[in-house]
């Protein structure tokens, strides 16, 4: 199902009218994949939903990166050495997991858990193959994945964020194109073109109002 069209002038008033900002967890716990080639807007569309929804959730990773100045155990990331992460590959303990510029990623499957049980909303912001992963280990997932306008207006982003090589930027644009690609499998599309828009297409995702 695509969401692409413009939603209502008052249509967030109405959600926050209808789901005051979520005061308390609904009683089934959901989890939330949240996809999208990277520059096309993912972190801060989350942001702003969150800013709306502060009861929705972020699954937090585990990791054997070490971690950055500023970031805490158990809050950014779980920090993990390579044989602790190992040994939750072995037990099954991982809902996805992959492995980026020689470090290791991943969403622990028991951590979840305790947040659906408790009936929460949970976002798990990962890319392509863990959303393949999680479709496999946790089918009843809702399946987001967010759309750039074009190729060319991705690429423009990236190359406004000033981050990356020429080289850089030609092997995200082929791997964006690879993602793009991936899109229809996904329960919803989200073109992010103006951000204002997006969010309300998010939420009409989300609540099926």
């Amino acid at each position: 199902m695509a969401v692409s069209t413009p939603a209502s002038p008052n249509l967030h008033q109405h959600l926050r009218d209808s789901l005051d900002g979520l005061p308390t967890p609904p009683r089934t716990g959901r989890l939330i994949v949240f996809t999208g080639p990277s520059g096309v807007g993912k972190g801060t569309l989350l942001k702003a939903l969150r800013d709306r929804y502060p009861n929705l959730g972020l699954s937090i990773s585990a990791t054997t990166r070490q971690p950055r100045p500023g970031e805490v155990d158990g809050k950014d990331y779980y920090f993990l050495s390579r044989e602790q992460f190992q040994a939750m590959v072995d037990n099954g303990e991982l809902l996805e997991w992959a492995e980026f510029a020689g470090n290791c990623y991943g969403t622990p499957k028991a951590a979840v858990q305790r947040h659906l049980e408790a009936g929460e909303w949970l976002i798990l912001e990962i890319e392509l193959e863990g959303a393949r992963q999680v479709r496999h280990t946790f089918p009843q997932a809702l399946q987001l994945f967010v759309l750039p306008p074009s190729l060319d207006e991705l690429e423009q982003r990236i190359r406004l964020r000033g981050k990356d090589s020429e080289d850089a930027i030609v092997r995200r644009m082929a791997r964006a194109q690879v993602e793009i690609d991936a899109a229809p499998e996904f329960d919803v599309q989200i073109v992010n073109d103006d951000l204002e828009t997006a969010l309300q297409q998010l939420e009409i995702a989300l609540f099926n109002l």
